[in-house]
């Protein structure tokens, strides 16, 4: 899943934020049309990039699309993307209209398609996440010895390792950082297991959070790039990083033969991201904005709301729109170099 950063060329995350109702066009300088100006679509698509491989179903996002459908009283097709990079790509060039993203994605979207963020989401009652790193060497990475994490996977309820003060109930979600100074004893040419380089937990906060512990996660690693957060867990439960990076807890959402729950053991936490949220075109008219916004809360407050957004990107609850949140992201970013 990992490629080297010299090989990728990333947008540069220059974040234009607008206070107004109108958002900017597909051009981050551009003028926005005036309100009179917007023709809306005659059916809407709506985008979610599956929170797992295993969610990577399009028939997932059938009962979202049916429900809009019947409170916009107008079409809307379901579709699954395959990144936030290709979401992005379809939001500008008008062929997706409501997209899921994680943060840097957002940061994209509202830069290089004009979209307006309208719903950032909401875990566990907290608007921020982060990073966790796992290992299956205990003796190299924790001060003591695991302590027992219990977790609900489906009907399920699984139990999960962690040390170095990152344990944490279910229904808990601790902020980081937690136990970084762990990363200390990581050996140069160590494979570390990401996600995929434009996602912020994945790559963006970790390899941050390496590089201001002494460690450069281009030339002092050997870099592996899972594609998924579920595949990060797995890479490390198989032996084939040393350590790996994910949203916490992505243990929950992989599978594999070999032990996830008895081997990998999460030992640190990085700092707090803004969550993912979603994303509408800018070219939609206000009012058209406004029902979506006011059909997706409604949605959220059902429980086959819940279990749907739940299954295609984890989230439990929408809230306010905080767009300056996301500066974090833009300065994750710079410190990485990323140009365009």
């Amino acid at each position: 899943m990992r490629l080297p950063r010299s090989a990728i060329v990333l947008a540069t995350v220059a974040l234009v934020l607008s206070a107004c109702d109108t958002a900017p066009s597909a051009s981050a300088n551009g003028s926005a049309p005036a309100a009179s100006e917007a023709v809306d679509p005659e059916e809407l698509v709506v985008s979610f990039v599956p929170s797992s491989e295993a969610a990577a179903r399009a028939e997932d996002m059938e009962p979202l699309a049916a429900y809009l459908a019947e409170q916009l009283d107008m079409p809307v097709t379901g579709t699954v993307s395959t990144n936030d990079a290709s979401l992005v790509s379809g939001i500008e060039a008008g062929q997706v209209h409501i997209g899921a993203l994680a943060p840097y994605g957002m940061v994209q979207a509202v830069d290089r398609a004009g979209a307006q963020i309208i719903l950032p989401s909401e875990r566990l009652g907290s608007g921020t996440y982060h990073t966790q790193f796992f290992t299956t060497d205990v003796a190299t990475y924790c001060t003591g010895a695991p302590a027992e994490n219990s977790r609900a996977v489906g009907d399920d309820e699984l139990t999960f390792l962690n040390c170095n003060g990152t344990a944490r109930a279910d229904d808990e979600m601790p902020e980081g950082p937690i136990g970084l100074e762990a990363l200390g004893n990581l050996e140069p040419g160590a494979r570390v297991s990401f996600v995929e380089q434009t996602s912020a937990p994945g790559y963006v906060f970790p390899a941050t959070v390496l590089a201001t512990n002494g460690i450069d996660p281009e030339a002092d690693i050997a870099p592996l790039f899972a594609g998924t957060d579920d595949g990060s867990v797995i890479a490390v439960c198989e032996g084939q990083a040393e350590i790996g990076i994910s949203f916490d807890d992505a243990r929950a959402i992989a599978a594999s033969d070999c032990d996830i729950a008895g081997d990998v053991v999460v030992f640190a936490y990085g700092p707090e991201i803004p969550n993912d949220g979603i994303a509408v075109s800018g070219d939609l008219s206000p009012q058209l904005r406004e029902r979506i916004t006011a059909a997706l809360m409604a949605y959220a407050d059902t429980d086959a709301g819940v279990d749907v957004l739940d299954t295609i990107y984890q989230i439990t609850a929408f809230t306010e729109p905080n767009l300056e949140a996301l500066e974090i992201v833009r300065q994750a970013v710079a410190e990485l170099g990323y140009e365009g």
